[in-house]
C-alpha cells in the first residue's frame, strides 16, 4: 500500500501536555522503538556500502558528518544526499560545490537530490529508488538523534511499498542535544514532543512503518546481517 497524504501538517513544536492524553501502550510503543533503532551498532556504519542523508531544517552538521565518514571511510561506495523542503527559511540548492566547501574531496559514488522536494516521505522514496537503481546492499541514516528513527521508519516503509529489502542502520550525528536548530532556532530536546506525536500519528496515514512492521524488520537484521551488525 503506498503512503496516503496528511490532512494537515504537524507542528514542529508541541507541548508535552499534548500528549497527557496518549494510551501508554502507545507511548510504549514509541518508546520501543526509539531504543531499538538507536540501539543498532552505529560502528556498523563503517561496513555498508552507502550512507544516506536527508538534509533539511539548515542543519549543515547532518552533511558535515556524513562527509567525514565518508572521505575517512574509502570502502563505502555510495554517498547519496536527498534535498530538503524549497519554503525552508534556510534553504539553500544541493549542489557539488556547496558541499565541497563543507570538506568534500572524493566525488564518486556521490548522488544528489538536485530537485527539491517536501516532506520525509518523498526524500525516503528517492532514498529507495537511488537504492534499486544502484544495486545497493546496506545503508547507515545519517541524521540528527531527535530525528533519526522516524527517518528510519520512513525509509523501512518506503522499501516496503517498493519491495526492497535493506539492511540500515542508524549514525547519529554527533550535535549537542541544546544546540539551536538553525530553521526553527529550538534545540533538539524542544522538537522531541513534535516528533513522538509524529511516530504516533504516521503508522496509520501509512507513512513510516508500524510497531509490528519493526519488530518483523529488527528480527530479519539481525537473523541475517549480524555480521553486519556487529563486524565477527
Amino acid at each position: 500500500m503506498g503512503v496516503t497524504s496528511v490532512s494537515r501538517p504537524l507542528p514542529r513544536l508541541v507541548p508535552a501536555e499534548a500528549l497527557a492524553d496518549v494510551p501508554a501502550d502507545r507511548l510504549l510503543a514509541v518508546l520501543e522503538a526509539v531504543t531499538m533503532v538507536l540501539t543498532l551498532p552505529h560502528h556498523a556504519a563503517g561496513r555498508v556500502d552507502a550512507l544516506v542523508v536527508p538534509t533539511g531544517q539548515g542543519e549543515d552538521w547532518r552533511l558535515t558528518d556524513a562527509i567525514g565518514v565518508w572521505e575517512s571511510g574509502p570502502a563505502l561506495r555510495h554517498l547519496l544526499v536527498a534535498n530538503t523542503d524549497p519554503a525552508e527559511r534556510t534553504y539553500r540548492p544541493l549542489t557539488l560545490d556547496r558541499l565541497r566547501g563543507l570538506g568534500l574531496r572524493r566525488t564518486d559514488g556521490v548522488v544528489l537530490q538536485t530537485e527539491p522536494i517536501t516532506g520525509t516521505g518523498r526524500q525516503a522514496a528517492w532514498i529507495v529508488e537511488r537504492v534499486r537503481a544502484l544495486g545497493i546492499g546496506s545503508a547507515a541514516l545519517v541524521v540528527s538523534p531527535y530525528h533519526l528513527v522516524r527517518v528510519y521508519l520512513t525509509v523501512l516503509r518506503a522499501c516496503d511499498d517498493a519491495g526492497v529489502r535493506l539492511p540500515m542502520v542508524p549514525l547519529p550525528v554527533a550535535v549537542a542535544p541544546d544546540a539551536p536548530v538553525p530553521e526553527t532556532g529550538a534545540a533538539g530536546y524542544d522538537l522531541v514532543a513534535g516528533e513522538v506525536s509524529r511516530l504516533l500519528r504516521y503508522p496509520g496515514q501509512g507513512w513510516i512503518a508500524t510497531p509490528e512492521r519493526l519488530r518483523d524488520y529488527l528480527r530479519w537484521l539481525w537473523a541475517e546481517h549480524r555480521p553486519l551488525l556487529t563486524g565477527a
